[in-house]
């Protein structure tokens, strides 16, 4: 009985023993949950709280803070082109620009132009930044792009629609014969007007003599929340190129749709009747685009028909907001990404196209009235020759004060536009930065929770080193006593009694 006993407590010493010994060598306080079930569940939960905040600190933050350092940078180098191009502006509003100055604001407003677009195309890690959910398709077309047909929903208001300045009555050499001078018809002079306008997002549209379509509504919202639409007929809409010379010579109650251009005129009454609308919709539709053309599906409701394949069912795209949120705390998501239709619109190279178009304008009449006074120099021409030429070129010239006048008129309303695209980028890059900024703050918060839940994980499991020694030696002291103990105590025998 006495030896059974003192084996039983050999075991208990030595297993103690053991379990001092593996808190020493691990520092953990349990070796297994058995010993501690209340350490090992506390344990198990604060292992798994600190690894989904570690995934937070460690991979999600960073990862996002990169997206929008780089989204960041893409709006201020956009915001630095419209600089450039506001500059350029304000040249070509003045009067004092020469054939130089001229060709050298063409020549940088068209590098402008496809700049800011390509800053679209801007990505991280393969991803583009300002496609929404479309990480893998490009704001911009990479290439010309004639294969597939877009019928795309354009939602304006009154506010869409603008008054430009058009000249009418151009005159051309061509209208000039030197056998028949005076068939030359210099009647109608150059002059200038009003044009009520709605520009749309594309030129080169698909007109309806050639298969495309132009529809526009009116959408209201009842009481119940339902939509209903009132439709401007379709046959009150005349189709037209603006190359035809009574292009911008609308008459009240007229609709002009302007496909090479991307325009829609209005008549006066039309337009005192719709500059008080809230809510235009106009459907229209674009088969050929250009490379660095931004890609409709997303900016707008658009259809795509696929022109290889008449079995292939149309792509249908809906515009919603596609914000890309990442889990950056525990229940904190937060939006990362800004989409191209909040900050990079039409309107940029819409303008600048606009006001390369006036420039040229100007550009083509100079050539026009150098011709002519290179003719006057023959001297082989006749009186009456000379006097129809003279004619033509008084007509040029009032021509070409007119139509300096309306560049200078495009240029002032670029101003505007640029200025307000510019307050549209400003609004992106401070909305991004606050998102930021928040995103800072959780990380700072995550960098705290972080070194208290790793001191609590410590509290949990680790062993008081000091207190596991003095224990440890304490126990090998009370181990070897009784190991001394049992040997003395083996040592006797019968005979000792005996």
């Amino acid at each position: 009985m006495m030896t059974n006993n003192m084996l039983y407590n050999i075991g208990n010493n030595k297993t103690s023993l053991s379990k001092l010994e593996m808190q020493y060598a691990t520092g953990q306080r349990i070796q297994k949950p058995s010993e501690d079930p209340i350490i090992a569940v506390r344990a198990l939960k604060l292992r798994t709280s600190l690894s989904e905040l570690n995934q937070y600190y460690e991979k999600n933050i960073p990862d996002a803070m990169a997206w929008m350092d780089v989204t960041e940078s893409a709006l201020k180098v956009v915001n630095s082109i419209l600089t450039e191009v506001h500059t350029y502006c304000v040249q070509g509003s003045t009067d004092t620009l020469t054939a130089n100055d001229r060709n050298s604001i063409i020549k940088n407003l068209t590098e402008l132009k496809q700049q800011v677009y390509q800053e679209g195309d801007t990505n991280y890690a393969g991803r583009y930044v300002f496609t929404g959910y479309k990480t893998n398709t490009s704001l911009v077309f990479d290439e010309a792009q004639k294969d597939e047909k877009y019928q795309m929903t354009e939602k304006l208001g009154c506010d869409n629609i603008d008054i430009i300045k058009k000249t009418l009555n151009s005159c051309s050499v061509e209208q000039y014969d030197p056998d028949d001078p005076a068939s030359t018809d210099l009647s109608a002079k150059p002059n200038l007007v009003d044009v009520y306008r709605i520009q749309l997002a594309y030129g080169s549209l698909d007109s309806p003599e050639d298969g495309g379509m132009i529809q526009i509504r009116f959408p209201e919202t009842d009481e119940d929340g339902e939509v209903t639409y009132d439709e401007f007929p379709d046959g009150s809409i005349e189709s037209m190129l603006s190359t035809d010379p009574n292009a911008y010579e609308v008459e009240d109650g007229e609709v002009r749709f302007l496909s090479d251009t991307g325009e829609l005129l209005l008549g006066a009454d039309i337009y005192d009747e719709w500059r008080h609308i809230e809510n235009i919709e106009i459907t229209y539709e674009k088969t050929n685009f250009a490379k660095n053309d931004l890609r409709p599906e997303h900016y707008f409701d658009c259809t795509v028909t696929d022109l290889t394949d008449e079995d292939k069912e149309p792509l249908v795209y809906t515009k919603a907001n596609q914000e890309i949120a990442y889990e950056v705390n525990f229940n904190q998501r937060l939006t990362i990404n800004t989409q191209g239709s909040d900050a990079i619109k039409h309107a940029i190279g819409r303008t600048i196209d606009e006001a390369l178009n006036a420039v040229n304008d100007v550009i083509a009449v100079e050539e026009k009235i150098a011709e002519v006074k290179e003719m006057l120099k023959d001297t082989s021409i006749t009186a009456e020759q000379e006097s129809k030429l003279k004619e033509m070129l008084e007509v040029m010239n009032t021509e070409l004060v007119l139509k300096t006048e309306v560049m200078q008129s495009t240029f002032g309303g670029a101003l505007t536009k640029i200025e307000q695209q510019q307050d549209v980028v400003n609004v992106a890059t401070a909305d991004l930065g606050s998102r930021y900024v928040r995103l800072q703050l959780t990380e700072s918060r995550l960098s705290d929770e972080q070194t208290d839940f790793e001191d609590l994980l410590s509290t949990n499991e680790d062993a008081d080193m000091v207190d596991t020694i003095i224990k440890y030696r304490a126990m090998y002291s009370i181990y070897n006593a009784s190991l001394s103990a049992a040997a003395k105590s083996m040592q006797t025998t019968l005979m000792d009694f005996l």
